[in-house]
């Protein structure tokens, strides 16, 4: 609608009766975000009126919290009512031998009182006699005062001074009092009421709503056993609720010492009989509530001791603030020993180091997409690969150069997420598999045998599992069948790779039974995970019996709580009594994840790398086999069979040790015994290398 109104207007300055229209705009209308002075003033009075009602009801419930608190402690002086509170305390604790106790000490309390009520039958009786001896004995004091100073004066009148000196005191103070007595009767009252609103306000013994800001929103105060118990009282929990009220001491018995924790606090409560832990640990948001903490700020564990709870609560915000570099990063002298070592991975919630050891343990880690997965994970490789002798085969099948500074210090390197990868990366793993099989070979042979540490870590294994590619036996590359071949590799290295020291590290996203099949997950020694989506994928990622004990990454914040992994493992220092720790990880960028692969690099003698190459092109059989051998002076055949298999699998697949020798047969070379093992010489390749290309150029020269 037009804002504009249409007027008839006369014009007086011609004779003609002629009529014209004038267009007269109406005033805009004031936005409804623009207040008159009324409206505001009407708000301010409506604030200070509220503001009025809250100080005038929090004050007035401060002197009846008062006088309840101090009535209760009259009450409680002059009867049995606090052992007879103890007595149930103990009992709903299930604690019998102090319930005893505490009602013997009731009963001696009852015999004492009885005991003192009888002796105010006589005790009149007594006082009477006591009294007249008194002023009896007062009396004649006096006088013998009196006599002596009419003796030492000569005045007889001396004798009944020192009497009539108290008479005129007693005379005195009851003058004083009458002066005094109709103040104090108006003043005793207000102090009476002013000693009760302390004690009430000490107590904080209002409404809630009423309480001041400071105390509502309690942001940053710290946690005190009075806070715990009523936030445990309010949890919701009827047998918990009573057994609080019925105890002596109101609840207090229940918890442990705070003990401050990193950044924020830490406290057992033994819950009384009848109330499950479990029951509390299905109500960690309204708990955190309770606390005044967001649901983030507060875990519960399940410690050692039974029927109890373990609530750690950070202090306000302190979670969402950054944790320090990684020792990696801040230390360029750190070396790692496969063995003995563990990785500085990051911080626990109490802000002590948490350290992984990777030794003989196969890894998983897992989580929603872009939480920090890939970082965890390769935070732990860049730390053990300053062990020289450590040997990482890694296959990438997210493809973004997350990986690539291992370009030098991996002996295969896969990168890429099509299904020409995942080919490769399940014929790595297998390739593995027959190392495996090599070592366990040779240990049967001499049991004293030591090999290098095989590191095969896949990144993004889902997408190893969810190939659809069959090979030319119809069998799967992906998939969790006993034909699937991915699958298969893997359950072989977690079966018996750990006992020649072949590892397989697994990353992977969002888990569930079809790309993470229940018999890989289970195979992990070290199972991590991210920020997940329910309890279902939790129980995958850790296992029934850490999510049992209270880990629930599925309680993390998507986005916020990136990089803090939820750890059950033995190669990390854990809680006593608990199976799992959260671990807020070191991050560790692509620039100086770089400068610690050149510090690995540098302790390394010429690794090279093979790399995934295009099947269609042309290989050069010889110039492969001088690039698997690399820097080193021989390998043994059935090492460069492999390597080769790894660079391209279309070209090497069929490959043997006949097709090998025949190759530098061709060139004037063949494979030599060494030590018993036939093996191929870097020198002898050179050689025939050499020889070709002079040929080739003797050829040109024609």
């Amino acid at each position: 609608m037009s804002d504009n109104v249409v007027h008839l207007h006369k014009n007086p300055d011609t004779t003609a009766n002629v009529t014209t229209l004038k267009v007269v705009p109406e005033p805009r209308p004031v936005p409804r975000w623009v207040r008159s002075g009324r409206a505001v003033r009407k708000v301010t009075t409506v604030d200070n009126a509220r503001t009025a009602g809250r100080i005038g009801v929090r004050h007035t419930t401060y002197v009846l919290g008062g006088a309840r608190i101090v009535a209760r402690r009259t009450w409680d002086g002059r009867t049995a009512a606090r052992y007879e509170r103890m007595l149930r305390a103990a009992e709903a604790a299930g604690n019998y031998e102090v319930a005893a106790e505490w009602e013997e000490r009731g009963q001696r309390y009852r015999e004492a009182r009885h005991r003192r009520r009888m002796d105010l039958l006589t005790s009149p009786i007594d006082a009477a006699k006591g009294a007249a001896a008194g002023v009896g004995l007062g009396i004649g004091g006096l006088l013998a005062l009196g006599i002596a100073m009419a003796v030492a004066t000569k005045e007889v009148d001396d004798v009944v001074t020192p009497l009539m000196a108290v008479i005129n005191f007693i005379r005195l103070l009851i003058t004083i009092v009458q002066v005094t007595w109709g103040p104090l009767i108006t003043i005793g009252p207000l102090l009476a009421l002013l000693g009760l609103w302390e004690v009430g306000r000490r107590a904080q013994a209002a409404p809630y709503w009423a309480l001041p800001d400071n105390v509502r929103s309690a942001e940053g105060e710290p946690i005190t056993p009075s806070i715990v118990v009523k936030a445990l009282r309010d949890l919701g929990v009827s047998p918990l609720k009573n057994a609080i009220k019925d105890m002596g001491d109101a609840g207090a018995s229940m918890l442990g010492p705070i003990r401050i924790a990193g950044c924020g606090v830490e406290v057992d409560v033994t819950l009384p009989s009848g109330v499950a832990t479990n029951e509390v640990q299905g109500r960690r948001k309204k708990l955190a509530e309770n606390l005044t903490r967001h649901e983030h700020e507060v875990f519960i564990t399940i410690p050692e001791a039974a029927r109890t709870v373990r609530l750690w609560i950070a202090d306000s915000g302190a979670l969402d603030e950054p944790i320090g570099p990684s020792p990696l990063v801040t230390d360029e002298t750190m070396t790692a020993n496969y063995k003995t070592g563990k990785a500085p991975w990051g911080q626990d919630l109490r802000g002590d180091a948490a350290e992984l050891s990777v030794y003989q343990r196969h890894l998983l880690i897992t989580g929603r997409s872009n939480q920090g997965k890939t970082a965890a994970l390769r935070a732990l490789a860049l730390w053990l690969a300053l062990d020289r002798s450590v040997q990482f085969w890694i296959a990438d099948l997210k493809g973004v150069g997350d990986w690539s500074m291992f370009d030098g210090i991996a002996q295969v390197l896969i990168e890429g997420p099509s299904d020409d990868h995942v080919i490769q990366a399940t014929e790595m793993v297998e390739d593995a598999v027959e190392e495996m099989n090599r070592r366990i070979e040779v240990r049967r042979d001499d049991p004293t045998a030591t090999f290098p540490p095989l590191i095969v870590n896949v990144d993004e294994a889902q997408v190893a599992f969810m190939c659809p590619v069959v090979d030319d036996s119809k069998r799967p590359y992906g998939g969790a069948k006993a034909t699937s071949r991915y699958f298969m590799a893997v359950r072989k290295i977690h079966n018996q790779g750990r006992a020649v020291d072949v590892l397989m590290w697994q990353g992977t996203q969002d888990p569930t039974d079809q790309n993470l099949p229940k018999l890989v997950r289970e195979g992990a020694h070290t199972r991590a995970s991210l920020v997940l989506g329910t309890d279902t994928q939790s129980r995958m990622a850790l296992g029934d019996k850490a999510v049992d004990d209270g880990a629930a990454p599925h309680l993390l914040r998507q986005g916020l709580d990136k990089g803090t992994l939820v750890v059950a493992s033995d190669g990390i220092d854990l809680p006593k009594g608990q199976s799992f720790i959260t671990v807020r990880t070191h991050f560790i960028d692509d620039n100086p994840a770089k400068e610690i692969a050149a510090r690995a690099k540098a302790l390394r003698s010429g690794v090279t790398t093979l790399r995934v190459i295009d099947r269609t092109e042309d290989r050069d059989n010889l110039a492969d086999v001088a690039t698997v051998i690399g820097d080193a002076p021989r390998l043994r055949t059935d090492e460069v069979l492999k390597l080769l298999h790894a660079l391209d699998t279309a070209a090497y697949g069929d490959w043997n040790n006949g097709k090998l020798k025949r190759l530098l047969e061709e060139h004037g070379e063949e494979p030599k015994k060494s030590h018993g093992v036939m093996v191929v010489r870097r020198d002898d390749v050179a050689r025939a290398l050499a020889n070709r290309d002079n040929d080739g150029s003797a050829s040109a020269a024609e």
